[in-house]
């Protein structure tokens, strides 16, 4: 099966990669008229096709059932040339056949760093000058000044290139900033914006080590501006890091949200199972 066309220039951001969320409904009708046979040419079909879609260099792929009925299946893939992109959600749309997965909901984004990260010069002056009293020049100043910048690299690579987990509770949402009258995002000047977003970040971290979190951008790819995929071991813990951050000043002021899709990350064999395959 073919995966791109040789004669396309790939099309690969300057830093990041492409993340397309697809959810479908099954169309159970349409699978019932099909023999054992073709069933099972079928699914083995999705199957060859998944493993070769992780198989591509610079690309993985998840796959949930979707629980409630907004959606029966779901994938997330993300790869780093638009054309592989293309190629693999039309592959997936009709592995099973022309008429058995409907799509249901589908969102296009970018892996990013963000706008608000902390940089070399704030951390120099805020928390080695200010808060700890390092001279700037001294070994435990210069130390420290490294130790931020090894930290910062791998947080950045670790945004645009994600190792995604095999953590079994999967919710994804896409989000924008709020553009009322009364309060406009985009209004507010960058260090209030700056000051309001390390106060949500803070938020975010009570969860660390049960929630993996990824946030991908879609201004100008998608409807909305950002999406966000979370993935936790028990469902509690995605509950519990939404609604608190729901009472964050930025989630209240600005924050205007998308449907939320809940999915079970399962081996294929038991999708297939879950999903009535």
């Amino acid at each position: 099966m073919s995966t791109n066309d040789t004669q396309t220039t790939p099309i690969v951001p300057t830093e990041g990669w492409h993340v397309i969320h697809l959810f479908y409904q099954i169309d159970h009708t349409q699978w019932s008229l099909l023999s054992e046979e073709e069933r099972l040419k079928a699914k083995t079909d999705l199957s060859i096709l998944i493993q070769e879609i992780r198989s591509t260099p610079k690309t993985q792929l998840l796959s949930f059932s979707i629980v409630t009925p907004k959606a029966d299946i779901g994938f997330m893939l993300l790869t780093d040339d638009l054309h592989l992109a293309n190629t693999f959600e039309k592959q997936l749309t009709l592995a099973l056949g022309a008429d058995i997965l409907t799509p249901s909901f589908s969102y296009l984004s970018m892996t990013e760093t963000g706008d608000y990260m902390t940089t070399e010069e704030e951390y120099s002056e805020k928390t080695l000058k200010s808060d700890r009293n390092l001279t700037e020049g001294s070994d435990e100043y210069e130390t420290a000044l490294n130790d931020f910048k090894t930290h910062m690299a791998k947080y950045s690579n670790d945004k645009l290139y994600p190792n995604m987990p095999d953590w079994p509770v999967f919710c994804f949402y896409s989000m924008a900033k709020r553009r009322g009258e009364s309060f406009n995002w985009y209004a507010l000047p960058f260090d209030e914006r700056k000051r309001l977003m390390a106060e949500h970040g803070k938020v975010g971290r009570q969860w660390a080590g049960k929630i993996r979190q990824l946030i991908t951008g879609s201004v100008g790819l998608d409807d909305s501006e950002w999406g966000v995929t979370l993935f936790a071991n028990n469902s509690y813990d995605i509950k519990g890091i939404v609604y608190k951050m729901r009472y964050d000043e930025v989630s209240v002021k600005y924050a205007e949200f998308g449907d939320f899709y809940i999915g079970l990350q399962l081996p294929l064999d038991q999708l297939f199972r879950r999903v009535d395959l």
